[in-house]
């Protein structure tokens, strides 16, 4: 399991808000920390798989429990 220095609730939240507030997070953290995003949209995962690959922070891992969306993502 990897280890988050921030979590971002985004749950209730539909598309682009998840995003736009995990943008927001990550311009908090300092490269290398992880921020763990819990989401409720199902789009949310073909999203964050997207912002991942066009902002080159690492998509660590990502997992659904109970119809939540998690997702570590590490700062660049």
């Amino acid at each position: 399991m990897v280890q988050e220095d921030k979590v971002l609730d985004a749950r209730g939240l539909n598309c682009p808000l998840p995003i736009l507030r995990t943008k927001k997070a990550l311009g908090e953290l300092t490269s290398g920390q992880v921020l763990k995003v819990v989401a409720t949209d199902p789009g949310a995962v073909k999203d964050f798989e997207a912002f991942a690959k066009q902002t080159k922070n690492p998509l660590l891992e990502q997992a659904e429990a109970a119809g939540e969306f998690i997702f570590f993502i590490q700062k660049a």
